[in-house]
């Protein structure tokens, strides 16, 4: 009786468990439909589009020529600005966040721990709030309408030094003090020990920056005037008014938007991975 039962058990958590996967398959697929009609949308006939075929009858692998080469809009002077600024901001924040994360981690000074519940406060603070007073700084700086003002106000982020405080939190103390017995400076505590031990850390806030930067839409709308200076998400809306209803074209140039993001993501996600997992067991 006993064997029959625990047969009956096992099959019963098998059942459930294979019910569990199944449900997770569906709901994949789903989340997956968008970005497989984009896909197959960019290689189809503008006719062809409006059908409910999913898959083309003729495939236009020239759609990808034709938006990259097109005379009026550069999409490649585009793609080259939003991999330029976001590059730039990534390094950017990570220093920054870095030593500001390294002061409030390891150094001692006084009000530290006020100091960084008013900058975590910051965070609460909706990005339309400061839309404008941080457009009147970019005027004054000199900085409308170029690329500084594009890196320079996104370089700073209390987020990315929240998430390294926290990594650093975890080091162990004595190494700065055997450092500083041997004769390092802060600084150098800082770059050659704390810095490599936080690499996991870096590594999370770098993917998160890039991507964030590399998709940002309303502030490179609100700055930028020039039209060699518009970034993907700008050049997109320009592009899908000149294209009109050409959607095979703009799905074409949707793929290619997302192509270095899901290179990042699939070439960093064992790090990223092993960075988010360190930082919630240790902090």
């Amino acid at each position: 009786m006993s064997k029959s039962r625990s047969a009956g058990e096992w099959w019963f958590r098998r059942g459930r468990f294979g019910l569990y996967h199944l449900v997770l398959v569906g709901v994949a697929c789903t989340t997956l439909l968008p970005f497989s009609w984009m896909m197959l949308a960019s290689f189809k006939s503008l006719d062809e589009v409006q059908s409910l075929n999913p898959i083309p009858t003729q495939w236009h692998p020239e759609n990808y020529t034709e938006v990259l080469n097109h005379k009026d809009i550069s999409f490649k002077k585009y793609y080259f600005n939003s991999l330029f600024i976001a590059g730039w901001v990534t390094l950017m924040a990570c220093f920054t966040s870095s030593l500001a994360a390294f002061s409030f981690a390891r150094l001692r000074w006084p009000g530290r721990d006020h100091v960084f519940k008013l900058y975590l406060a910051t965070m609460m603070i909706p990005g339309v709030v400061t839309m404008i007073p941080n457009y009147t700084l970019m005027v004054k700086l000199g900085f409308l309408d170029s690329y500084a003002g594009l890196i320079v106000p996104a370089s700073f982020t209390a987020f990315g030094t929240f998430l390294l405080r926290q990594f650093m939190l975890t080091i162990p103390r004595s190494l700065d003090e055997a450092a500083t017995i041997d004769g390092a400076s802060a600084f150098q505590v800082y770059w050659d020990i704390i810095l490599p031990l936080a690499r996991p850390g870096l590594i999370v806030l770098a993917i998160f920056t890039f991507m964030g930067n590399y998709g940002s839409f309303f502030w490179p709308l609100v700055l930028i005037k020039s039209e060699h200076l518009r970034t993907l998400p700008i050049g997109m809306l320009y592009f899908d008014t000149m294209y009109g209803r050409q959607t095979n074209l703009i799905m074409a140039a949707s793929v290619m938007n997302i192509v270095p993001l899901i290179i990042l993501f699939v070439v960093m996600q064992k790090h990223l991975v092993r960075g988010i997992q360190l930082g919630a067991v240790k902090g």
